[in-house]
């Protein structure tokens, strides 16, 4: 039976699809998950009719005119057909309506439901009702008897049953079916079909039952080896001879009942669930549907073929009949033999008759047939008789082990294009509901009605400071908005007399004239609309967007490289995601485009590809609260833009790991990165929450898909690359020019800094000396030394001495660095301050530049934001960095938290290396840039008076010697003797070594040495200082504070100095 399978086609969104044919075989109906049922006008139709019915259609059924659903609102409704209008309720259940059936006179309707109850209603009169009350479970399926005398059932108790309806009472009880405790879970939905003869026909796992009427025994079983999975509906032809079956994995299969032979197999071309089937009333097509909403089409089923083949044929049959009556004495007319199968020496002549009969039909594949109907011979299957062959060419009956039949035409088995996905406005609910929510954002909430009662849009805002919540008439059908703290934006589709237009409610304007209204240009239709900071963007059908200011000004146009699916914004930044190509497999080839739209417009990034998950569409697109880009797609993945990764886009959360069934989601409503939030409404068993009663909103944490997260090492690797992910909206936003929270930046350093000691130590333990170094170059200089001291004390020199470098790199890159970023800083920052003192007080324009100098440069990094702003802060942003008074930072550096995971300890022998190569570095510079003649420039002192001590020596002076250092100095010269051509370095290394040699009882020695010098030294220093105090003047005083505030500067631009006071400080 070789058919031809039609392209499949959209129809509705994911979830369980029903069909059927009307009754003259024009028309197919179609129900989905999004309430819709479609009246398609043939396969190719690509403007269906639609009715709503409600928020999901379970079951439908058609007969006489009368389209009966079952919805979700625990209903069986009526509506004409076609014209879709409501017809009444048919009857009511406590839960959801699961399958509903007409009879066949179309008289009577059945329905089962969840709540274990199957109802029998007269069509023409509701009230006349018989309910069928015995199962334990939810109701699969149900179906009528040929002769309206009984009723089966299936449900989910694992049972079928046959009613007699009259009595409303159980005749026989089957338990077939695995046991589950909803529709939902059961592995098939086992729809039932009853033969216009007399055969019950019953999915039972990968195998179909037929059970005779009347008196109920298992007669029969249709199989087939190639069919592996579970089969979910069954459904027979109109001639009863054919029964057709879906399956779980997307198998399709046609059995001649008589024969029980599989005359035809087809597969999903994606592997889909079948759950709905129909054949069409002539019998030569087969519609089905998957779990996916899409419509498929098989054409050319040979059931009518048969019979026109043998009408054509009869009397070439009946000659054919007379040659072989000596050959063989059995009707030739009777199609099928069971169990008769010829002998081989028919099989001899078979090549004879095949050559004869190719010219006469003109069809060179008879041949292609009949060899394969010897190969399923030898395999034992049953044959047909000669003159089929020859007679019904088209439609007759294969063999089930034979392969199936040449097509005519090359079929192509590649992959299939995707439907592309249709516009949408991230935070709303599809438009066919009558109540939807319209924008749901971190401003407020709008709400949409569109019912008999009214046709009105309701805006709520979270914060009523911002606006009272406003109710507005929606006269122009608005099915599209957006809100912001400025306006609210609406937009309604253009029809054949009226143009599509846009609508802004501009609250927070200053001037009585609030509102303004714009035509489109005909035949272009607003897709996607949003309302940024002072301006507004809209996407057009015609593949244009369109900028507006908030006022009504129009302003730049461009075009789109493709279809617009979804658009955001944020402040300045504009978020554009369109179709970019055709998608292939189910994928969405979609592209983004990401604008700053302000008074220097640029394009950030160009047409990239959007990255989705397998098989899935974009579900929502926005921002954070902190203006970073991200969306979640209907796999419920997040994904956020990582600038700092070449604008990389990088999955954050995973919703469907919190959900507790395959049917909840979450709905997204908002995204903040501090604290790190996905704002979003849990929804039970749908897509989307219903607008009343107002739904709750839950918070769930992200958490990145780093390897091995259950282990502790992958814990803080996953906390650590959040941590830094989250934090990038800092330096985008002071780029930008806006205030960010410096606390909260330092605080964010240090927990990423914290978790790099925590993962170094971990390192440590495990004995993984190089992958200590690698994290030792994601710290900061000072925690390169909080490592260093680590490593030590771990008795890791080796690791100790790599680090002790790296240490010392860091600290020459930051002094090669701060010059130069202290010297761009101190420009920008003396002139806005310049400017601002200008206008308030010329005269004192000089000293102000000065101070902010001195601040800069004191503070040893750059600044992140302006020194005043007055309101520039992005709406829902963190709070801005409250500026400290300039004076109060002079002379002060401002110096980030140090961070101290470890207990301080006596100091180690590669801590005093550290310190001596620091501090011999120091020494020598200064020896050599400080001639003589510069010191005859000083300002002359008392003779008693000592020079300045640059920090260093003062950080020198005031720390205690540790024992090694004593033994250094005391030994320097033997080692320089005995070996001279050692550098600084290797010297510090050979001392370490023979300090290693010595005697425990030696090495304290050495170490109590030190310590009590130490303090003989600091009563000295004391009492030095308070006499030299004593003597001084006032100029002595000013001389003093002017050395403080140079060894200041100086101490502030010695990365060295820093780094050996904060790796040798006791306190």
């Amino acid at each position: 039976m070789p058919c031809d399978r039609k392209p499949m086609r959209y129809g509705h969104s994911e979830g369980h699809t029903e069909v059927c044919f009307d009754e003259s075989g024009k028309f197919l109906v179609t129900g989905g998950n999004d309430g819709d049922v479609r009246i398609w006008d043939g396969l190719d139709d690509d403007d269906p009719k639609f009715i709503t019915v409600g928020e999901k259609v379970y079951s439908l059924a058609l007969k006489n005119g009368k389209l009966v659903t079952a919805s979700s609102n625990n209903t069986v409704q009526i509506h004409t057909f076609p014209d879709g209008e409501p017809d009444g309720i048919l009857t009511r259940f406590t839960t959801n309506a699961t399958h509903v059936a007409f009879n066949g006179s179309g008289s009577r309707v059945a329905a089962g439901s969840s709540d274990f109850m199957v109802k029998v209603v007269e069509v023409s009169d509701s009230s006349q009702q018989k309910t069928l009350r015995g199962h334990e479970a939810p109701v699969l399926s149900v179906t009528f008897d040929p002769k309206d005398d009984f009723l089966a059932s299936a449900s989910c108790d694992g049972s079928v049953v046959v009613w007699n309806i009259e009595e409303q009472s159980q005749l026989i009880r089957w338990p077939l079916l695995q046991k589950t405790n909803d529709v939902s879970n059961a592995p098939s939905l086992c729809r039932l079909a009853w033969q216009p003869a007399a055969f019950l026909a019953v999915p039972v796992e990968t195998k179909v039952h037929l059970y005779e009427r009347g008196s109920w025994n298992h007669v029969s079983t249709l199989s087939d080896d190639l069919l592996t999975q579970l089969v979910n509906v069954v459904v027979w032809s109109p001639c009863g001879r054919f029964l057709a079956a879906g399956g779980v994995g997307g198998s399709l299969t046609v059995w001649d009942v008589s024969s029980k032979l599989c005359v035809e197999r087809q597969k999903h071309e994606k592997g889909f669930t079948v759950c709905g089937l129909a054949w069409s009333p002539s019998g030569s097509q087969l519609a089905y549907t998957d779990t996916e909403g899409c419509l498929g089409l098989l054409d050319g089923l040979g059931s009518s073929g048969s019979s026109s083949g043998t009408t054509v044929h009869g009397k070439a049959a009946k000659d054919f009949d007379d040659l072989f009556d000596d050959d063989d004495d059995r009707p030739m007319d009777e199609g099928l033999s069971d169990g008769h199968s010829p002998g081989k020496k028919p099989h001899e002549d078979d090549e004879d008759e095949d050559d004869f009969h190719v010219p006469a039909t003109g069809r060179a594949r008879n041949r292609g047939a009949i060899l394969d109907d010897e190969n399923s011979l030898d395999a034992g299957s049953v044959t047909l008789s000669r003159d089929k062959y020859d007679v019904a060419d088209g439609g007759a009956v294969l063999p089930a082990a034979a392969a199936p039949a040449p097509p005519l035409r090359p079929a192509y088995e590649g992959p299939l294009p995707t439907a592309p996905q249709k516009a949408f406005q991230p935070g709303s609910t599809p438009a066919h509901l009558t109540h939807r929510f319209m924008m749901w954002n971190s401003v407020g909430i709008i709400r949409g009605y569109n019912d008999e009662e009214d046709n009105a849009v309701d805006v709520e805002f979270h914060d009523t400071a911002v606006h009272h919540a406003m109710h507005l008439t929606n006269s122009l059908g608005h099915t599209m908005a957006d809100l912001s703290q400025e306006a609210v934006l609406l937009a309604c589709p253009g029809t054949d007399e009226l143009a599509s237009k846009l609508q802004c409610l501009h609250f927070s304007s200053w001037d009585t004239n609030k509102e303004w209204m714009v035509d489109l240009p005909p035949g272009e239709d607003v897709r996607a609309l949003c309302l940024g900071r002072r301006w507004a963007a809209v996407a057009t059908s015609a593949l244009m967007l369109r900028l507006f200011s908030i006022g009504g000004v129009q302003r730049e146009m461009f075009s789109l490289p493709g279809n617009v699916v979804s658009m955001v914004t944020h402040g300045e930044q504009l978020l554009i995601v369109y179709h970019r190509a055709p998608g292939f497999d189910g994928d969405q080839a979609l592209g983004v485009q990401l604008l700053q739209v302000g008074r220097r417009p640029k394009q950030l990034i160009h047409g990239e590809p959007l990255p989705l998950s397998p098989r899935t569409h974009l579900a929502w697109l926005g921002f954070s609260a902190e203006g970073t880009p991200c969306y979640v797609d209907s796999d419920g993945v997040v994904r956020m833009l990582n600038r700092s990764l070449g604008n990389t886009w990088t999955p954050v959360c995973n919703t469907r790991e919190t959900c507790k069934s395959k049917s909840d989601h979450y709905w997204v409503v908002g995204i903040h990165e501090n604290p790190q939030q996905l704002r979003c409404i849990p929804c039970k068993g749908s897509r989307y929450p219903p607008t009343l009663p107002r739904p709750a909103v839950a918070i769930l944490p992200f958490k990145l898909p780093l390897c091995q997260t259950s282990t502790e090492k992958g814990l803080m690797e996953e906390q650590y690359w959040r941590s830094v992910l989250f934090h990038n909206h800092f330096s985008f936003l002071s780029s930008s020019g806006y205030e960010v929270d410096e606390e909260q930046q330092t605080r964010s350093q240090k927990e990423q800094q914290e978790l790099l000691m925590k993962m170094f130590a971990l390192s440590c333990k495990l004995e993984r000396e190089f992958r200590c170094v690698e994290l030792a170059e994601l710290m900061t200089q000072n925690v390169v030394t909080l490592a260093v001291r680590y490593a030590a004390r771990s008795r890791r020199m080796a690791l100790a001495q790599r680090l002790s470098e790296l240490a010392l790199e860091k600290a020459n890159q930051m002094q090669e660095e701060e010059p130069e970023e202290e010297e761009e800083e101190s420009e920008v920052t003396g002139r806005r301050h310049s400017n601002r003192r200008h206008q308030e007080e010329e005269e004192e324009e000089e000293e102000p530049v000065e101070d902010v100098c001195v601040c800069v440069l004191g503070s040893g990094k750059p600044s992140s934001s302006p020194a005043h702003r007055a309101t520039s802060i992005l709406d829902n942003m963190a709070s801005g960095r409250k500026s400290s008074p300039l004076a109060g930072s002079v002379g002060k550096p401002n110096k980030g938290p140090v961070l101290k995971p470890l207990a301080p300890r006596p100091k180690t022998k590669t801590q005093s290396t550290l310190l001596q190569m620091t501090s011999l570095k120091k020494k020598t510079t200064r020896e050599v840039s400080q001639p003589a003649a510069e010191q005859q420039k000083q300002p002359e002192a008392p003779p008693p008076a000592p020079p300045p001590a640059s920090p260093a020596d003062n950080a020198e002076n005031t720390r205690p010697k540790t024992g090694f250092q004593l033994w250094l100095e005391e030994n320097r010269k033997s080692i320089s003797a005995d070996q001279p051509d050692l550098e600084e370095t290797d010297v510090i290394k050979e001392a370490m070594g023979r300090f290693r040699t010595l005697t425990a009882e030696e090495r304290l020695s050495w170490t109590e040495r030190a310590k009590g010098q130490t303090g003989d030294d600091l009563k000295k220093r004391k009492r030095g200082g308070g006499d030299g105090g004593g003597g001084d003047g006032g100029g002595g005083d000013g001389q003093a504070e002017a050395d403080e505030n140079s060894a200041k500067k100086k101490k502030s631009l010695d990365p060295s100095a820093k780094l050996s006071a904060f790796a040798f400080n006791k306190n």
